[in-house]
């Protein structure tokens, strides 16, 4: 990887400062709101399940709604900060997620309820240093190392493979303090909505989950089939009593 950074440097390209392209990245990806609907494939030993979701974004506030299969069909979660809560319409209650329910799996997946409680804003929590050039999907990328600006975040070391050009991640590394390796992210299909490069299909995977799994598993599929930014919110849906309606 260095040596691809040298011979950047020798062919007379100049490698981003990382914060700054940082900043870029939260910046194609943030608006003042955004409205997706995903599926959300999970691959398990046991067999194969499919979610399809409903989310709306606005600043550290997010709002999901789980619209299939018919039997999780008005699970809801929703965001607030620091704040998470689940409601679940089989049991007609809002729990609070927190502590060490924060690390449990959402729905079976790779995903944890500790990754969506993530800052919206990588810039905010991470300082980053670009340590690196390579090619990916035919694209070429520079590799960047985030570190923690705070104690308490989750992943205290990360490694970004980013499209320079469209802004967009294509590769992640999740790390713990010690270096470990906890959790990847492969970007497989992207495409621009909006004048913004998104990523519409991609792998999510709980290494540590996969250690004890048949490794060639993919994990936590991610399927984005609608995606609109500044997109308007219905009144009230960030806060606590839109989860019961």
């Amino acid at each position: 990887m260095k040596k691809l950074l040298f011979l950047a440097l020798l062919t007379g390209i100049t490698p981003p400062d990382g914060n700054l392209l940082l900043e870029k990245i939260d910046k194609n990806i943030s608006g003042t709101t955004r409205r997706l609907v995903a599926e959300m494939r999970i691959v398990r030993k046991r067999g194969t399940r499919t979610l399809r979701v409903r989310s709306y974004v606005k600043g550290d506030s997010a709002f999901t709604e789980y619209l299939a299969p018919e039997r999780e069909k008005g699970t809801k979660l929703l965001k607030l900060g620091k704040d998470l809560w689940i409601y679940t319409p089989e049991s007609d209650r809002t729990i609070r997620i927190s502590g060490h329910m924060l690390r449990q799996s959402v729905s079976g997946s790779d995903l944890s309820y500790e990754d969506m409680l993530e800052e919206t804003r990588l810039k905010d929590a991470y300082t980053a240093s670009t340590i690196g050039a390579d090619s990916l999907n035919g694209r070429p990328v520079w590799v960047l190392e985030l570190t923690a600006r705070k104690p308490d975040i989750a992943y205290q070391k990360r490694r970004l493979w980013v499209d320079g050009e469209r802004h967009i991640v294509l590769k992640e590394e999740r790390y713990s303090r010690t270096g470990k390796l906890l959790k990847t992210t492969a970007v497989l299909e992207t495409k621009l909505f909006d004048g913004r490069w998104v990523a519409t299909r991609a792998t999510f995977r709980d290494m540590l989950r996969a250690n004890g799994e048949n490794e060639s598993l993919p994990g936590t599929e991610f399927t984005v089939e609608e995606v609109q930014f500044d997109a308007p919110t219905p009144p009230g849906l960030f806060s606590r009593s839109s989860l019961r309606r």
